[in-house]
């Protein structure tokens, strides 16, 4: 045991240890970079810091931390609105952009829009929305989120797509649904709203010039029974997903507000999901399906044998009494060279049940295994779920927390086949986000919100 700690230790000043310059520095270094995968690293970097800066009461890196999400967030088109008044009450140097003002004579029509794709046609088709497009589209071209307007009480679904429209905009009819509009939002992003005042399900893909929307009014079962959504049976076929509920047995977890055990609370999320997963019709497996102890390294071997195309393990997180009121959110982690020091926390939490695993992967296995082709696809996938949880969790429930996409040294992770992430769906020590974790209801959102960002993973790659 000794020895395994020791070796433990090692490994984490070697690979682990990175000061908040450096992380700032690589943030800064991917914001400049041309590729996607880079920018929502470089975000990923900034909300990293700026967690980093609340925990250490750090205002300096706290303004840097900001000035960098709100930056790379509006290249990424993700909605930073509230991070950027934050920003502005500490008097940085990020300053709104001032709209330019139109003369009178000039209409909106005749302002040139430069795209490299243009609208060519809208129509109803079998039931979907069909939006033609003069070349292929890509998967960083479209982005797609959800919002409620509680003064209205309506239910808000936009599409914002790089391309441009050759017409005015558009009201379009469908039975059913109150409202939907198609125009240019900005001389590069063409956006549908889909606006009602009922919840709907929305799903959509693309078809090398096409983007194919599905629109269908949320059906609710019987009570007891999950809600689940209706998809093309023809968009995915045969793929295969492991969900992992961590800990059990003799392992616990963690030990939350009012004695709530993490091995219980994630099961019952890990068999929500696998219920939701099954019924849209892909292959789910789970390493545990009752309360019993699996050793670190069997999880993923069992994922291996089944041949399994993700490896999904499910956490809930926590922090010692003095913190517990205070840190709260949804965090997820895929496994790479590269760890903040939160992470690093987290992980030792983790890991700490199975520790004489280490020998077993030791120091040379764990740098071959994170250096797998599988980083890049496990980064999108948990940008992917993490998106997708928030946007259930949203549409129900107010201050739920973006705790972000973090790169962590998980046991569970190491020796996966496939992209292999780790969520932590919150925090068992907080007392108002522990209750929920509990709650049936929030169970459910959450296992929704993870199957559509496993889905929009799917369609993206």
């Amino acid at each position: 045991m000794f020895r395994s700690l020791f070796l433990f230790s090692l490994l984490t000043v070697f690979l682990y240890a990175q000061s908040d310059t450096a992380l700032l520095k690589r943030a800064d270094t991917y914001a400049k970079s041309s590729s996607k995968t880079d920018q929502f690293r470089a975000y990923n970097d900034y909300k990293n810091l700026y967690l980093r800066a609340l925990m250490n009461e750090d205002k300096e890196l706290k303004k840097f931390a900001l000035e960098g999400i709100v930056s790379s967030g509006n290249h990424l088109h993700i909605d930073i609105s509230r991070y950027a008044k934050e920003l502005l009450h500490l008097n940085a140097s990020y300053t709104p952009p001032k709209s330019k003002p139109i003369k009178k004579e000039k209409k909106y029509k005749n302002i040139k829009i430069k795209s490299s794709h243009k609208l060519k046609s809208v129509h109803w088709s079998k039931e979907r929305l069909v939006l033609s497009f003069d070349k292929k589209l890509r998967s960083n071209q479209i982005n797609y989120f959800r919002l409620y307007d509680k003064k209205t009480r309506r239910y808000k679904y936009v599409f914002d797509i790089h391309a441009s429209m050759l017409s005015r905009s558009q009201i379009l009819r469908k039975q059913g649904i109150e409202k939907i509009k198609l125009a240019q939002n900005n001389p590069t992003t063409l956006r549908l709203v889909i606006q009602n005042s009922t919840p709907l399900e929305i799903h959509f893909k693309r078809e090398s010039q096409k983007l194919l929307i599905r629109i269908e009014k949320r059906v609710t079962k019987r009570k007891g029974e999950s809600k689940v959504l209706k998809r093309d049976s023809n968009i995915f076929t045969n793929k295969i997903i492991v969900i992992d509920a961590g800990h059990g047995g003799k392992d616990p977890g963690a030990i939350g507000y009012r004695g709530y055990r993490e091995k219980v609370v994630v099961l019952q999320i890990a068999q929500k999901l696998k219920k939701i997963l099954k019924a849209r019709g892909y292959k789910v497996y789970m390493t545990r399906d009752s309360d019993v102890f699996i050793k670190l390294r069997e999880r993923t071997r069992f994922a291996n044998r089944k041949k399994a195309d993700i490896f999904v393990s499910i956490h809930a997180n926590a922090v010692g009494r003095k913190d517990a009121k205070k840190v709260h959110g949804l965090e997820s982690y895929f496994l790479s060279t590269s760890r903040s020091q939160r992470a690093k926390k987290v992980a030792a939490m983790e890991n700490s049940a199975d520790l004489e695993e280490m020998d077993y992967y030791g120091k040379e296995s764990l740098l071959n295994t994170i250096n797998s082709h599988n980083i890049i696809a496990a980064n999108k996938l948990a940008i992917d779920l993490q998106r997708g949880a928030l946007a259930s969790l949203k549409s129900s429930y107010r201050d739920v927390n973006d705790a972000g996409v973090r790169e962590g040294p998980f046991w569970v992770l190491v020796g996966a086949q496939m992209p292999a992430v780790l969520v932590e769906v919150g925090f068992i020590t907080h007392p108002k986000e522990a209750q929920r974790l509990a709650d049936r209801k929030y169970q459910e959102r959450m296992a929704l919100g993870l199957a559509n960002g496993i889905e929009r993973y799917f369609i993206n790659n």
